[in-house]
């Protein structure tokens, strides 16, 4: 059984959420299994029609426009994309909240495809209990 790694992921701006996302870049590379648990303003992020939406935290204004500017000129995948190839190559799970779900009327199908499955947070640490690192983002 490969070990794991569990994100939490709650800010919805995108420096985070590429945080989360290159995080769980890096735990593939490293032969790891990656379950990512989505709540808050985060999961506001995966609904349908957020993609692209660039919402930086106040830690970054200063240099937001000159970061953003060397992202599409290197040709940075955004957060999203990161999540997607990261599952693409490795076994990455993304969960939605539940009760956050419940609390803003988001069904699965509201959010993006990436999302595997909305479940509760007792769920979530039942899975997490077995990981080898759990990071809140």
């Amino acid at each position: 059984m490969a070990d794991k790694m569990s994100l939490l992921l709650v800010s919805g701006t995108a420096d985070k959420l590429m945080a989360g996302a290159i995080i769980a870049s890096g735990a593939i590379a490293n032969d790891m299994d990656v379950d990512i648990f989505v709540s808050f303003w985060g999961l506001m992020e995966f609904k349908k029609g957020s993609k692209g939406k660039i919402n930086l935290s106040y830690d970054g204004k200063d240099v937001e426009k000159e970061v953003l500017q060397k992202m599409k000129e290197k040709k940075i995948p955004s957060w999203l994309d990161m999540i997607k190839q990261a599952k693409d190559v490795g076994n990455v799970k993304v969960y939605g909240c539940a009760m956050f779900a419940d609390l803003m009327d988001i069904k699965k199908e509201d959010l993006d495809p990436v999302i595997d499955e909305i479940i509760g947070v007792s769920q979530f640490v039942a899975m997490a209990k077995d990981s080898k690192m759990t990071l809140f983002i």
